[in-house]
This record gives structure tokens, C-alpha cells and sequence, in this order.
């Protein structure tokens, strides 16, 4: 028995042959009662606004169409969290941990004085003159 319609009486509905061979096979598919299947099938079409007699073409269109528009706003989203968040997030993270390493100091050595750069301006003595 059907849930929740136990207690409701059975109407007859008019069929072609055809028709009825029809609907008996796809009610095996789902496994449903007819009441059943007819049921999800009405409540589908209601649902979803859709006419049996028309075309899912434009439909599926539009339906693809929003879908697109929405992973195109989840990539804008992400992408603007990455740069707000997480590229400044890590250079923190990079510029501590790079401040926390110590530094070794450097040697002082002496030069030679070989290795001294000749004066660039020398001292003129006025008496050569």
C-alpha cells in the first residue's frame, strides 16, 4: 500500500492500450505503485513550472545559464579572498619567520695597506710655483 493513502478509495482513469503498457513498464522501473508514480510526476511538473507539452530546451538553457553565473560569483568570491586574505596572511607569515632567524654578525677584517685606493685629490704645494 501506498503511505500516507491507505485509507483513500481507488477512481478509475481511462487509458489507451498503448498508454497504459506504457506507464505499467516505467512504474516497474521506479518500483512505485501507479498512484505513485503518477503522483511524483504531477508534483514534478508543478514544482518545477514546467508543461509536459513544452520544450526543455529554453529551460535547460536558462537553468545552465544561472548555474554558470553562480560558479562564475564563487570563483570572484574566492579569488577576492586570496587576495584580501591569504597572500597577505602568508607574507606576514614569510617576513616572521624570516625576522626570527638570526643573523650572524659579520667579521670586521683589516684591509692591507697594499690594497689601499690611491688618494683621488692631492695636496699641491704652493712654493713649486
Amino acid at each position: 500500500m501506498d503511505k500516507g493513502y491507505e485509507k483513500e478509495r481507488f477512481e478509475s482513469v481511462s487509458l489507451k492500450t498503448s498508454v497504459a503498457k506504457k506507464f505499467n513498464k516505467y512504474c516497474q522501473k521506479l518500483s512505485m505503485s501507479k498512484s505513485m508514480t503518477l503522483l511524483i510526476m504531477l508534483e514534478f511538473f508543478d514544482e518545477n513550472g514546467i508543461s509536459p507539452a513544452e520544450s526543455m530546451g529554453p529551460k535547460m538553457q536558462t537553468l545552465e545559464n544561472l548555474v554558470k553565473k553562480r560558479i562564475n560569483g564563487v570563483i570572484a568570491i574566492l579569488k577576492d579572498i586570496e587576495n584580501s586574505q591569504t597572500k597577505p596572511t602568508v607574507a606576514m607569515m614569510q617576513s616572521l619567520f624570516e625576522e626570527s632567524v638570526p643573523k650572524q654578525p659579520s667579521l670586521m677584517l683589516e684591509k692591507n695597506k697594499a690594497e689601499k685606493d690611491p688618494p683621488k685629490f692631492i695636496e699641491r704645494n704652493n712654493s713649486e710655483s
